[in-house]
């Protein structure tokens, strides 16, 4: 595509996306995700313990899981996760300083947008995937008709991506998809049900499929 720059997409697998006012169970709960096969970790920025938490999982996990930053507002957000150890970077909003940031030590990161301006935009300063929020109230024929005259930029809904629509998304020509509360609920996490949060997960990998 004209104007964009050189980069590696990532896989496509579903990324679970855990934002919980409580992170004291994480490494139980991404043991859980990765034992039902959802090996891509974002931690939202929006608890302030997201930064030690990904220290600790990248220490527990190692190379099993790819664990992730989200909703990163800015550059010193953005900085400070990848001194945590971030492998990748999410934000909920076309923000150029943190895709800057990402691009200067060659981490990947899924810059959210919503127009079709934003998009391309976010895709031609740099972004790895182009994540679409809220995608909820768009629906699978946004993703279609924005693709259309748009096809080579990797597009990842977020917000609203449930097992109904998952598929949906995907075959409307989604790159992948990210989940969020439809997958780690504060339910779960409350109720400490990691066996279910593993089903869940399962679940997810063959909808995706």
């Amino acid at each position: 595509m004209p104007g964009s720059v050189e980069k590696t997409l990532p896989p496509r697998e579903p990324i679970a996306i855990i934002r919980l006012a409580d992170l004291t169970d994480a490494r139980e709960i991404s043991r859980a995700l990765l034992e039902g096969g959802i090996t891509r970790l974002e931690f939202t920025l929006t608890n302030a313990e997201a930064p030690l938490v990904i220290t600790q999982v990248r220490r527990t996990f190692g190379d099993s899981l790819t664990v992730g930053a989200g909703t990163v507002l800015d550059k010193a957000a953005a900085e400070a996760s990848l001194r945590a150890g971030a492998q990748f970077l999410v934000t909920p909003a076309l923000l150029i300083d943190v895709i800057e940031v990402g691009r200067s030590a060659g981490i990947p990161v899924l810059c959210g947008a919503f127009t079709p301006t934003e998009i391309l935009t976010a895709w031609r300063a740099g972004a790895a995937l182009v994540k679409v929020f809220p995608a909820g109230p768009l629906g699978p024929g946004y993703f279609k008709d924005v693709l259309a005259p748009l096809p080579d930029i990797p597009l990842v809904p977020t917000g609203g991506v449930n097992l109904d629509t998952c598929s949906a998304f995907l075959a409307a020509g989604a790159y992948t998809v990210a989940v969020g509360s439809q997958l780690v609920s504060k339910d779960i996490a409350q109720r400490k049900d990691w066996a279910t949060l593993t089903t869940l997960a399962r679940r997810y990998i063959e909808a995706c499929r």
